[in-house]
C-alpha cells in the first residue's frame, strides 16, 4: 500500500485556486488563466484546509505552475494606493508618527503582562480555530459559555455538536479548560520568541536577510504556515527576499506579519514610526501590500501602548498612522473601529458588530489579514482595553482566532500594565511555563521572557 505526503500551503495545483481568489480581490482580471484552469481539469483552492485530498497528475502540476507564472505578471489596480516599499509607504502616510526624541522606556511588569496576555488571548481562540462562526457560537452556549467569558470546555457538550462542530484537532487535548497545563506551542508565539533570538544576534539594524538565515537556521519547517512556508520553501529554492514574499505565494496578504509583529512593538515604547519600521523588515520577507500593513500597524499601536500614555484608542489611531489611508486595509480598521462604536457596549451587543463584519468580509479567506483587521479593531474599541472583554470578543468573532486573540491579549496586557491586573483565570492555568520547537526556549517561564524584552528595549542588542 503507498501513500502520499500532502505538504499543506505549498502544492501548485492547490496554490493556483488561492491565486484567483487573491486576483479577483485585488482587481485584477484573471478570468482567462481562470478558464484555462478549470477546462485543464484543475479545481478551487481548498476552502479551509492547506491542502486537498489528493495529489494532482504531473500534467496538471505542471500547468498550475505555468499559470501561477502568468498570473504574477497581472498588474492590479490598486497598486498605487498599496505600495510595498517602505519608503512609498511613508509618502502615502501624511501623519506619519514623529520620531520619539525623548527617553521613554517600558518596564518589565507591563512586558509581562504583555507575553502573559498574548498566551492567554491565543490559547483561548486555539480549540476553536478554523471552525465557523455558527460553530463557535453553537459550542459555547451549549456549555454556559455565551458571551464568551472563559475558556471552552467539552464538558456537558452533546455528542451531536461535538461531531457537528469537532475541536481543532491538534489543540483540542491542550487547550480546553479541563487539560490545559501550562502553554502549549503555537506559531503566534514561536515568532515572537524568534524575534527576541533575531534582536540578540544582530540588534535592531538586522535586515530581512537576517531573519531568513534565522528562519533556515531555527525553525522548522513543519511549524510554518502559508505566506511563511512558501517564503521557507522559496529560500530553499535560492530565491532572495524580499522576492521570497511574491514568488508563487497567494497568501502574501494573509495574517502571517502580523503574528510576528509584537516584539518590534514592545521594544519600541512610545514610538511607533521606529516600531513600524522595524516590523517592515520583517515582514517582507513573506508579505506584501496589506499583509505587510497589518504587522505595522500592530508593531506601531503596541509601541503606542507600550509607552504608557495611551488608551486602547489612541493606540488603534497610531497603527492607522503608519498605513496607507486609501488601502484596504485601512478601509478595514476604520470599519471596525465603526461599526463597536455604533453598537450597545454589551458583551451581547458585540454580536451584532461581528455579524456586520462577516457580512461584508465573509469573502475572503479565514486567515487573510483584512477580515481579522476588522474584526481586531472592532474588539479592542467595543471592550475598550478591558483585558477579558478584549481577548473573548477577538475570539468570539471567529476567523483566525488564535491570532487574533494573541493580538488582542498582547495590547490589552500592555493597557493593565503588569500581570496582577489580568484575571487569575486567564494567567495561572499556564504555569508561567510555555512549550515551543524554538532552540533553547522551551518550557521558557513568561517571567524570563519579560526580562529578556526588557533588555533588548533598553540596550542594543549584543552581537555574538
Amino acid at each position: 500500500m503507498t501513500t502520499t505526503v500532502r505538504a499543506t500551503w505549498v502544492q501548485p495545483e492547490d496554490l493556483v485556486g488561492h491565486e484567483l481568489r487573491q486576483a479577483a480581490q485585488d482587481g485584477r482580471d484573471a478570468r482567462d488563466i481562470e478558464r484555462r484552469w478549470y477546462e485543464a481539469g484543475g479545481s478551487p483552492a481548498p476552502e479551509r484546509a492547506g491542502a486537498s485530498e489528493h495529489p494532482a497528475p504531473p500534467g496538471l502540476r505542471a500547468v498550475a505552475g505555468r499559470l501561477l507564472d502568468e498570473l504574477a505578471l497581472l498588474e492590479s489596480p490598486l497598486a498605487d494606493d498599496e505600495p510595498t516599499g517602505l519608503d512609498a509607504i511613508r509618502a502615502a502616510c501624511p501623519r506619519w508618527p514623529l520620531p520619539r526624541t525623548g527617553p521613554s522606556g517600558v518596564d518589565r511588569e507591563r512586558l509581562h503582562a504583555a507575553w502573559l496576555g498574548r498566551a492567554a488571548g491565543c490559547l483561548l481562540g486555539k480549540p476553536v480555530e478554523k471552525l465557523p462562526l455558527e460553530g463557535i457560537r453553537a459550542l459555547a452556549r451549549a456549555t454556559g459559555n455565551w458571551p464568551l467569558a472563559t475558556w471552552f470546555t467539552a464538558r456537558g457538550l452533546p455528542p451531536e455538536l461535538a461531531a457537528t462542530y469537532p475541536w481543532n484537532r491538534r489543540s483540542a487535548a491542550t487547550s480546553l479548560a479541563e487539560n490545559i497545563d501550562g502553554m502549549p506551542e503555537d506559531d503566534d508565539l514561536n515568532h515572537p520568541l524568534l524575534a527576541v533570538v533575531l534582536l540578540r544576534r544582530h540588534g535592531r539594524s538586522f535586515t530581512t536577510a537576517d531573519l531568513a538565515r534565522l528562519w533556515l537556521d531555527e525553525l522548522p519547517a513543519g511549524r510554518t504556515f502559508t505566506a511563511e512556508r512558501v517564503a521557507y520553501r522559496n529560500l530553499l529554492d535560492g530565491i532572495e527576499p524580499p522576492d521570497t514574499a511574491s514568488y508563487r505565494n497567494p497568501f502574501r496578504e494573509w495574517i502571517g506579519a502580523q503574528i510576528r509583529a509584537d516584539v518590534h512593538g514592545w521594544t519600541h515604547p512610545g514610538d511607533p514610526a521606529a516600531a513600524a519600521e522595524q516590523a517592515h523588515r520583517d515582514a517582507v520577507l513573506t508579505h506584501t501590500g496589506n499583509g505587510v500593513y497589518g504587522a505595522m500597524f500592530t508593531a506601531a499601536a503596541l509601541a503606542e501602548a507600550a509607552g504608557g500614555e495611551a488608551d486602547v484608542h489612541g493606540c488603534l489611531a497610531a497603527g492607522l498612522r503608519v498605513v496607507p489611508p486609501r488601502s484596504r486595509f485601512a478601509r478595514a480598521v476604520r470599519d471596525g473601529v465603526a461599526a463597536a462604536r455604533g453598537a450597545t457596549h454589551s458583551a451581547a451587543g458585540f454580536d451584532t458588530v461581528v455579524d456586520r463584519l462577516h457580512s461584508r468580509y465573509g469573502h475572503y479567506h479565514w486567515v487573510h489579514v483584512l477580515p481579522n483587521a476588522a474584526l481586531l479593531a472592532a474588539a479592542l474599541t467595543h471592550a475598550d482595553g478591558d483585558f477579558s472583554g478584549s481577548v473573548c470578543r477577538a475570539v468570539s468573532g471567529g476567523w483566525d482566532t488564535d491570532s487574533n486573540g494573541a493580538t488582542a491579549g498582547s495590547l490589552a496586557g500592555l493597557l493593565a500594565g503588569r500581570p496582577e491586573a489580568l484575571p487569575d483565570r486567564w494567567t495561572t492555568p499556564l504555569k508561567n511555563r510555555l512549550a515551543t520547537s524554538v532552540p533553547g526556549f522551551d518550557s521558557v517561564g513568561f517571567d524570563t521572557l519579560a526580562e529578556l524584552t526588557h533588555r533588548l528595549t533598553h540596550q542594543e542588542a549584543l552581537r555574538p
